[in-house]
């Protein structure tokens, strides 16, 4: 069994109230629960930062198939990174937009050099890189 070390935290009245306010409007069970999930977060965003670092996640994209040459230029992109991507999906949103949701994983810098090549192509109208640690604890 893992063992739990106490600390002691002081807040502000008014910046307790907020946090209070915040932890029951997301339903967690304790204020120590919540505590951990901000630490757990500050941790992994700090690890994520290191471009060496192991990290797995999502690449989402919209694009609009009648631009250009939108829909080779990503086929060609994403060949060219294959290692790191693992999966797609591909949606139709209408008879013009497209949504793909790329699974990805691989170094931070080489996920980060795939989804801005994704997204400076011609053509893509959003896209958002959500990125973690392969190494949660």
């Amino acid at each position: 069994m893992e063992t739990i070390t106490r600390v002691g935290v002081s807040f502000e009245p008014e910046l307790l109230k907020k946090f209070d306010a915040l932890i029951w409007e997301k339903g967690y069970s304790s204020r120590s629960e919540a505590i951990r999930d901000l630490v757990r977060k500050s941790i992994l965003d700090s690890e994520v930062k290191d471009e060496r670092s192991d990290v797995i996640g999502t690449l989402t994209i919209i694009y609009d198939h009648d631009v250009g040459d939108v829909t080779n230029k990503l086929l060609h992109i994403q060949h060219h990174h294959h290692s790191e991507i693992s999966s797609t999906t591909h949606l139709h949103i209408d008879e013009h937009l497209c949504l793909e949701v790329l699974v990805v994983k691989g170094k931070a810098k080489d996920v980060r050099a795939l989804s801005d090549n994704i997204k400076a192509v011609k053509g893509v109208k959003h896209g958002e890189l959500v990125i973690t640690s392969r190494k949660i604890k």
